[in-house]
């Protein structure tokens, strides 16, 4: 039997390395594959865009990764889930290529509409990001980085909520907890699916 994972808080210094990993991770994700066309643009801009987003969530020290970075969540805390104006103009630096910029309009609006589903209340953790080096998928790296903010929602009596970008990984999520509330359309773009899970006793 292989040994568990060593699983541990993401620091300032892993943040190119996962933010690499997670470009491999999502390359032929729905919501990424509808934001950043055409697919030879895609990788770089979207380790941009992860750049950004780690260092915004690192803020709060919630962001898990294993001894190897090549697995990463990212969970921002209850009621610290909302992406500010600031925040979110950094991320046109993820759209600095002419084909790319084209697009920004409308992701930055079907971004939006996301944020305008997510359940404002009650407080909540929320997964913003949860990928896997395809070289490294199926060997639970994903529940083990999940494990430590699940295990303190279940401690402290909170819930946590999701959007899941591909159908295949609603039973993954469901089997730590989550369930399908809602399914969201982006515009012109792919569905995604909100999920929300309660604590366990």
């Amino acid at each position: 039997m292989s040994d568990s994972p060593t699983i541990r808080r993401a620091t300032p210094a892993d943040v190119p390395a996962l933010a690499r990993m997670l470009a491999r991770a999502f390359y032929d994700d729905p919501i990424a594959s509808w934001a950043w066309r055409p697919d030879r643009l895609r990788e770089r801009a979207f380790e941009r865009f992860q750049l950004v987003r780690l260092q915004q969530l690192l803020r709060d020290e919630e962001v898990w990764t294993t001894a190897e970075l090549d697995c990463a969540a990212l969970w921002a805390p209850p009621r610290r889930w909302r992406i500010s104006w600031g925040d979110t103009a950094q991320f046109t630096r993820s759209f600095a290529h002419p084909r790319l910029l084209a697009r920004m309009p409308l992701v930055a609006y079907g971004w939006h509409k996301l944020e305008q589903e997510h359940p404002p209340q009650p407080p909540h953790w929320y997964l913003a990001v949860l990928g896997t080096d395809p070289a490294s998928q199926g060997r639970g790296l994903g529940s083990a980085v999940l494990a430590p903010v699940l295990e303190r929602c279940d401690a402290d009596g909170v819930g946590a909520y999701l959007e899941s970008s591909k159908e295949r990984n609603i039973d993954f999520y469901a089997r730590h907890g989550f369930r399908v509330t809602d399914v969201l359309r982006l515009p012109r773009g792919p569905r995604a699916w909100g999920m929300w899970r309660e604590p366990r006793a």
